[in-house]
């Protein structure tokens, strides 16, 4: 089955709590609409990328790994549109959650895919209580406190901020977490995985920095030009562009070194490569040269 299909499904299957009797309607249609049509599938996709290069020899607790990666990203994404934050009214191509339906609702939906998140996680790891543990931690890791992304958008909030610091919590704790909770989930060692997934969240913290100076809204799905409207830090701003493709290309060779060997490391690699072609915006190849 392909990688997309695959996390797709299992994520329709998660999301079917929400229609559950009982449940509030409106409330099941804003997570739905919050999760899909959905964007790259990144995240998940490194999750069972990592799964399936170790073996992945428990396929529904990958599932749900990847899920959980999936639907804490997305509750980031549903925040981090509201009105207090970036007030964006489009996401992935469609109106945002608080535009599509209320800003309570939005709030609501970003709660309930973090919740959401971890109930299908537990589920999934009744056979395999062993590797419950060090998921859940791993994943609630990545976005708390100090280093997740809760911290990661609170930095927004303060006076001064080192924009490594920024980011590796925003973004490159997730992404580390994608890559350890797919060992786990396989039954590998976490820590072997983590600077593949942190190298990579630089890398498209980066990309989308540069997305943010050099796209359109209709290609990105979202606005653009935000960091600069809101001053936030931007490694375009910090490294100008030529500077800021260097650095994501360093990452991306840093990243594709720290794969550990295994079975599936060399079409993971290959993989990951094929993938970071896409993060250079075309309004900026030529600067790639």
């Amino acid at each position: 089955m392909d990688p997309r299909q695959r996390i797709d499904r299992a994520l329709e299957r998660a999301l079917g709590r929400t229609t559950a009797p009982g449940s509030p309607p409106l409330l099941a249609r804003a997570m739905h609409h919050a999760v899909f049509p959905g964007g790259g599938r990144f995240r998940p996709r490194l999750t069972l990328g990592v799964a399936l290069a170790l073996g992945d020899d428990a396929p529904e607790l990958t599932d749900a790994a990847a899920v959980a990666i999936e639907l804490l990203h997305c509750a980031s994404l549903v925040h981090d549109d509201l009105p207090c934050f970036d007030d964006a009214d489009m996401r992935r191509g469609q109106p945002s959650v608080h535009k599509a339906f209320n800003e309570p609702l939005a709030v609501l939906t970003g709660d309930g895919l973090i919740l959401l998140a971890f109930q299908n996680l537990a589920e999934a790891a009744s056979g395999l209580p062993q590797r419950l543990g060090p998921l859940v931690s791993l994943v609630a890791d990545a976005v708390g406190v100090p280093n997740g992304i809760v911290a990661g958008q609170a930095w927004e909030s303060e006076p001064e901020v080192e924009i490594n610091d920024y980011q590796r919590a925003k973004t490159a704790a997730l992404f580390a977490a994608s890559t350890m909770a797919g060992a786990v989930a396989a039954g590998g060692v976490a820590a072997d995985w983590r600077i593949l997934g942190e190298r990579l969240g630089e890398a498209y913290q980066v990309a989308d920095d540069l997305r943010d100076v050099a796209s359109d809204p209709e290609t990105l799905g979202k606005p653009v030009g935000q960091d600069a409207a809101l001053g936030r830090p931007n490694a375009v701003a910090q490294f100008g562009v030529k500077g800021a493709i260097g650095r994501l290309k360093g990452l991306i060779d840093e990243a594709t070194g720290s794969i550990p060997e295994c079975a599936g490391a060399s079409a993971l690699r290959a993989l990951i490569r094929k993938e970071s072609e896409g993060f250079l915006p075309q309004a900026l190849a030529s600067y790639a040269a």
